[in-house]
Order: C-alpha cells, then structure tokens, then sequence
C-alpha cells in the first residue's frame, strides 16, 4: 500500500515538473528574438522541447525516489554498524570512497557522449522537417537518393553515439556488482583479521551482525550508483535545456515603458543604421512617414527595404539612431502596446494547421463572426471561403496547404483586417503570385489601405504607382523620393527600375 502511495505521489510530482518545463522552455522559446532563430535548425529547438525534456524526465525524476530514500538507508546501517566496530566502520569509509572514485571516473564521458547524441537527434529532426517542407523539390530534382544520404548519416551516427552511451550505462551495474563483492571480501579479511587476533572487543556473532548490515548498505549504494549513471546522461539534455532558459531576452520592455493606444502623428526613423551581422544594411537612414500616408518602398534586392519592416515592429532594434511614434521612441513603448498598433502582411502567408474563422481571429482576443464575415469580405475572401466543406469551420490543413497562394494571401489580409491597427506593413504581399490572383489581392489591398498609416515594400512597381511618395533605396540609403510621374520624369534609378520590370513584362 505504502508503495503505491509513494508511487501515486510521485507520479504526479513527476508529470507537474515536466509540464512546468515544456512551459517554462515554450515561453522563453516565443519571447526570444527573432534573430536567435535565424542562426538555429527548427529540428534542434524541437528536440530540447520533446527529446531531452523526456530525457531529464527519465534520468532525474525516475532516480528521485534512490536518492531521498536510499541515503536513509545507508545512513542508520552505518550509524548501527559504527556501534559495533568503529574500526571496521572506518575501514568500510575508507573503501566506499574509493568505489565512487572508480565509477565517477568510467562515467565521465557519458555526458559528453550523451550531449552529442542528443544534438545529432536535433539534426535528424531539421532532415525531417525540411525534407517535409521541401519533398516538392526534392522529388522535382530527383535528389531523394542524396537527401536519403544525408538522414541514413545523421541517423547512423546517433545510432554509434547511443551505443556508446548505453555501453557505458549498462556497465554501472555489473561495475557495481563487482566492487560490491571487493568490498564484501575485503571486510571479511580484515573483520576477520580482528577477530582472530584478538586485538578488538569484535566478536564473531558481531561480525557475522556487521555484514549483515553492511549487506543493507549494498542495495541502497547500487540504487545509487545506477541513478548517478542515469543522471549523468541526463545532464546532457538538462544543460541544452538550460542553455535555452538562460539566453538574454535582448528585445523587451523597458521598466519605465508605457503603454499606446493610438496613433496620431508620425512615424520617423532619424539617422537609423542597422547591421545583421558585420555589414551595414541601413546606413545614417532617416524618413518620415505622416499619419494617412501611404509610403511605398522600392529597390533592388538586399537594400533595405524589408529591414525598415523589421525595426519598426522591433523584431530587431537599430544599432544606431531612433525610431520615433509620435515622437516617442519605439523602445520606451511597450511590446505589446507597439505591435498592437501594426498589422503585417508578409510574402510568405503564415497560417495555422485551423480552422479558417481561428486564423483570421489571429490578432483578436474575441471576434464575433460577423466581424470575421466583415474582414473576409474586404480581404475578397468570403467568396471562396462559403465554397469550403464547411466553410469558416473548414480546417485549412498544415501552413493552409489545402489553399492556393492566392486564397492563402487573401486569408492573411482579412486577418490585419481583423485586427483593425491604424498601421499597416505590407511586404512584398503580391510578389509570389500570379496576375489573377495579384489583381484579387491587390484590390483587397487597395481597401484595407484605406484610412490607414501604410507602408508598402514592393517588388512589382505596378503596385504602388497611387503611393504618396515612393522611397527608392539602394544600399542602405535612400537616392530617390517622389511621386509615381515624378520619378519617372527624372529618369533615375526608379525610372531604370520600372523600364526593367516592363521589359520583363
């Protein structure tokens, strides 16, 4: 009964620690920049979330009950054995020592061994999701043979390292067996040797009561010694844990930030520079965009334009230079309260494995579904929406992959709709599809605008030619600012542009 108590306990203590993790670990996962993933494999973060939090599950919880109730054990034999032989007492203190040096030293390449299988878990995982991502690719290109390779490697690998690590696992029992044994055989020797010389007050039923006991020690002490060997595998996966938990939150609130809740004025960005890694991709970069105003964002590739996107939401803060809201600086508001007043559409329409009505009510803490209806049909959504199995409760699949490019741009745009911000951030929101498609989505484009603060970063100059003003950029800098017919007239760099793209045409 006792031990069904203890196990019933246990179990719950033991699931709550590994909830209380995975939630500790997601929540710091989501509020770390989004500069930290840019450097790491999904499938590594996916790992330290499912693969070594079961591992901590498995090495440190499962040895809990060996470690609090085993030294009790071992502590009262000790203290009954040292009341009849303190002599033979401090030759078995003497000895165990020695046996944990042994075993420390066999199991110090576990941890290294263990971290590296776990990491290479982290690559396998990346093959998969990448391979799952890209299988269109890798079937159109007739590399599944290569991409195969490359998995059989990683997994073959990992196969060598957990081995290794078992190898080294297993070997603490019979380890322990054997010094166990030693150490048995060295008490007789010894207890007998002062048995037999009469030089102690030992007597030989005493003795015989000794080892005994000692024999209660030697349970207990192998518990341990597996449950040491089990923690040293997992303290591989609790440092990568660890490793997570302890990362600076480079991008938070200031202590003294206030909250926003409108916006009134202006947006403008003085003397901005910024830099990814060691080259600067904005230099001394100012601009000021009023509120009502429509700024379109024009260049080649790699000059700028999206990192303007990037700053003004603070997913990454300037290296030099501020960006004011209604001449507040961004960092003096909070997140939350400043991305509130954003909405965003992306070239790359990011949906949710859910049902239409739940990723258009993204932004929106509870939407009633008239207004989602509303922000579907501004976004020309609606129509194709109602054609759905079961229309806004149809489930959209992974990343929306049961939808076309099209119906998948317009569904992102019904969902800024949705969350009505006075700023709007469109980047390159029709550059991936084709004509039909860009004209449905630029329509619903053209609505949403309307009334609002926008900014418009744009591949397909057709796009913008209503902007207010036309920013064009090269290299970090802006070259040229004007109107559409303006621009053209000057016959510089946007001029070059537009000629290029109607060539093309």
């Amino acid at each position: 009964l006792f031990k069904y108590l203890a196990a019933f306990f246990l179990a719950f203590l033991s699931n709550g620690v590994i909830r209380d993790i995975r939630n500790t670990l997601y929540d710091k996962i989501v509020a770390l920049p989004i500069s930290y993933f840019s450097e790491k494999r999904k499938g590594d973060i996916i790992s330290r979330m499912s693969n070594d939090v079961k591992e901590v599950e498995m090495s440190f919880l499962t040895s809990l009950e060996a470690l609090f109730r085993d030294p009790i054990t071992i502590f009262i034999s000790l203290a009954a054995m040292l009341t009849i032989s303190y002599k033979l007492t401090l030759f078995v203190l003497l000895l165990l020592p020695v046996s944990g040096f042994i075993i420390s030293s066999l199991s110090k390449r576990l941890k290294s061994k263990s971290l590296k299988a776990q990491q290479e878990t982290g690559n396998f995982l990346s093959f998969i999701e990448e391979t799952l991502t890209g299988l269109r690719v890798i079937k159109a290109f007739n590399a599944e043979g290569k991409i195969s390779k490359k998995f059989k490697d990683s997994t073959y690998k990992f196969y060598c390292l957990m081995n290794h690590v078992l190898h080294r696992q297993n070997l603490g029992s019979p380890l322990s067996e054997f010094l166990g044994a030693t150490t048995i055989i060295s008490i007789l020797w010894f207890g007998g040797r002062l048995v037999l010389s009469n030089q102690s007050d030992l007597k030989p039923e005493e003795f015989l009561t000794f080892i005994l006991l000692f024999y209660l020690v030697l349970t207990p002490a192998k518990n341990i010694t597996a449950a040491f060997y089990s923690i040293k595998k997992g303290m591989a996966s609790a440092e990568r844990i660890i490793e997570i938990l302890d990362l600076d939150i480079s991008i938070k609130d200031q202590p003294s930030a206030q909250t926003k809740s409108d916006f009134n004025q202006s947006i403008e960005l003085k003397n901005v520079s910024f830099k990814y890694k060691d080259e600067y991709v904005l230099k001394n970069f100012s601009l000021c965009i009023n509120k009502g105003q429509t700024i379109a964002l024009v260049g080649q590739s790699g000059s700028g334009k999206s990192t303007i996107a990037n700053l003004v939401t603070r997913f990454y803060d300037v290296n030099k230079g501020t960006i004011f809201i209604d001449g507040i600086d961004i960092k003096e508001l909070k997140l939350k309260s400043l991305r509130g007043l954003m909405g965003i559409v992306t070239q790359d329409s990011i949906l949710f494995n859910d049902t239409v009505n739940n990723n258009i009510a993204l932004g929106v803490e509870f939407a009633e579904q008239e207004a989602i209806e509303n922000a579907a049909k501004i976004a020309n959504a609606h129509e194709f929406i109602i054609n759905l199995p079961l229309q806004y409760e149809t489930n959209i699949g992974d990343g929306g992959n049961t939808l076309s490019g099209g119906q998948k741009q317009r569904l992102s745009i019904a969902r800024a709709v949705l969350k009505n911000p006075p700023i709007m951030i469109l980047d390159e929101a029709t550059s991936a599809l084709d004509t039909e498609s860009e004209q449905l989505v630029q329509k619903a484009l053209e609505k949403m605008m309307e009334n609002r603060t926008s900014i418009v970063i744009a591949h397909r100059l057709s796009t913008i030619q209503k902007a207010d003003l036309i920013v064009v950029m090269r290299k970090g800098k802006i070259v040229e600012q004007g109107k559409h017919d303006d621009l053209l007239a000057q016959k510089g760099d946007y001029f070059k542009l537009v000629t290029m793209q109607s060539f093309d045409a």
